[in-house]
């Protein structure tokens, strides 16, 4: 589990402040100390220029290495963090240099560290570089380990992190950043304990739960929806899903009131296991489904984090959580559900279930009136195909799309706008409904965008796929093997930037990546409630 450690900002020269350990920064290349590194340089012997001179240190992004001083040093140990190339040194490579801090720091069992803050002459803003190294090393610094009894678990020795800044007029902007990247951290790792959390844990009553204690922590409304209430709103496309599971379903909302500036709502995919349903998947790492319910994973880090903050906005989280089991009432391959908005939807795959429920819950995000609707799901592996580790983004308004993709930008995450042409709303098109769930693999990640776009009128809305992002197949900048927590850097800079737009709460005329804008399906017979019931 995520586990404490306090960081702590000061004022002063780094050869003046005491630890078991001390760690600066070095660019590659650098032929002597300087900055910093002179200082402890001079104050250790002279070690970290005969490291420098010994060539057995590059300055390489990322590379980390302990040295013993001995002598009259004033630190046990003196850490060298490699920084890169100085003219790309930003806050990305800052965050990359505190991740290989962290695990340095874990593999040697420093207790108190100090740290100068790296970037010296980068021309990087304090507050970025800050940031960006505060959340490498509490990202990095995470372990899960919950469930080992026979002593592997790596326990975090590391009680205090100092982090030194040399110039008093830069004190403020680092305070800040420091401040802001522990929030995000710690709402990432929030986010990975439930995600890496096993299957036979992390129930839909689990994350309901968890929903629960956050409200209550942080002092916003939490609503828990059973079947019985879901089928009264006619969730259709929901509880077919959920109706294969022997675990009971929940419809989350989450309802953060932190100002007028404006609504956000927050979807998330809370598919807490799938199976495939149905049309069953490989039993080969089957397992990994488990992070099926990432986008409300992300959800609920998000919500955590704009109320730890205390954003001047609203902020509404929905999550629609079940199993995708292949029980005896499992829906099947060729069923016609029926959503909350009326719209009628031909099952080709049961293994596309990620979208149905999350029709329901973009519908019903509607009744909060919200001036941007971002949903989150590990979606398709399509999209892991085109992108790998990075997320797509697509939606209905220019406006939102950019201001989702600046955000990104600004939080260090790889997410990459991808159209939303009239073409591939043809292609969900179903001969015996409105819709169908599935069209295929080609453009899988397009079509299935274009599948949730039938719900999202009349709003604002963007949908970002983050089945690359929300697990690390193997350890990866900084963080282990495990939960990501994919986009959940971006939304909290997306909450920490929002500016309401201008005008209502509609969408505007679509621009050349967004002419799914107007095609809504128009509803069929069965939608009408003139034949048929609702599934």
């Amino acid at each position: 589990m995520a586990e404490q450690f306090k960081i702590r900002v000061r004022h002063g020269d780094i050869a003046g402040v005491r630890g078991s350990a001390v760690a600066v920064g070095l660019y590659k290349g650098a032929a002597v100390p300087e900055g910093a590194a002179a200082s402890v340089d001079a104050a250790s012997g002279g070690c970290v220029g005969a490291v420098l001179g010994s060539g057995d240190f590059k300055g390489k992004r990322g590379e980390a290495l302990a040295i013993y001083p001995g002598g009259e040093s004033p630190w046990e140990r003196v850490l060298l963090l490699g920084l890169g190339e100085r003219e790309s040194f930003d806050a990305d490579a800052a965050r990359d240099v505190g991740g290989a801090l962290a695990g340095l720091l874990r593999r040697i069992n420093v207790e108190d560290a100090v740290c100068a803050l790296p970037g010296e002459g980068s021309g990087t803003p304090a507050d970025r570089l800050s940031r960006g190294l505060v959340e490498g090393v509490a990202l990095g610094l995470y372990r899960y380990h919950a469930y080992f009894r026979d002593g592997r678990a790596e326990p975090l020795v590391l009680e205090t992190l100092t982090l030194v800044e040399k110039n008093r007029g830069r004190i403020r902007a680092v305070e800040r950043g420091t401040a802001l990247g522990l929030d995000v951290a710690e709402s990432m790792n929030f986010t990975r304990d439930l995600v890496n959390g096993p299957g036979n844990l992390v129930t839909p009553t689990y994350l309901a739960n968890q929903a629960k204690a956050l409200g209550k922590e942080y002092g916003f409304k939490v609503t828990v929806m059973s079947r019985a209430q879901c089928e009264k709103l006619g969730m259709g496309a929901f509880l077919a899903v959920a109706q294969g599971s022997a675990e009971p379903c929940k419809f989350i909302v989450m309802d953060y009131r932190g100002g007028s500036r404006g609504t956000v709502c927050l979807v998330g995919k809370g598919i807490t296991f799938d199976t495939g349903g149905i049309s069953l998947k490989p039993g080969a790492e089957m397992d990994l489904m488990k992070y099926d319910m990432g986008g409300s994973g992300s959800v609920l880090g998000a919500m955590r984090f704009a109320a730890a903050r205390k954003v001047p906005l609203r902020v509404v989280g929905v999550i629609a959580s079940t199993e995708n089991m292949p029980g005896g009432r499992a829906y099947k391959p060729g069923d016609i559900l029926t959503a909350s908005n009326g719209v009628t939807i031909e099952v080709k795959n049961t293994d596309a279930e990620g979208r149905l429920v999350l029709a329901d819950a973009l519908v019903h995000a509607a009744k909060f009136e919200p001036d941007a609707v971002v949903d989150l799901a590990t979606l398709t592996g399509a999209c892991v195909i085109a992108l790998g580790a990075a997320t797509a983004a697509m939606g209905n308004d220019e406006w939102l799309l950019d201001a989702v993709k600046h955000a990104a930008d600004g939080a260090g995450e790889r997410v990459w706008p991808m159209p939303l042409w009239r073409e591939y709303r043809e292609k969900v098109k179903s001969k015996v409904a409105d819709i169908r769930n599935s069209a295929g693999r080609e453009a899988g990640t397009l079509t299935a965008g274009a599948f949730l776009g039938a719900f999202t009128d009349p709003y604002r809305w963007v949908h970002l796929d983050i089945a690359g992002a929300a697990w690390n197949d193997k350890a990866a900048s900084g963080m282990t093997q495990g939960a990501a927590a994919g986009g959940v850097r971006t939304l909290c800079q997306f909450l920490t930037d929002w500016k309401r737009p201008k005008g209502k709460n509609r969408a505007p005329k679509p621009g050349p990546r967004t002419s799914l804008r107007g095609i809504t399906p128009t509803p069929g017979p069965m939608a009408s409630g003139k034949t048929g019931k609702r599934s």
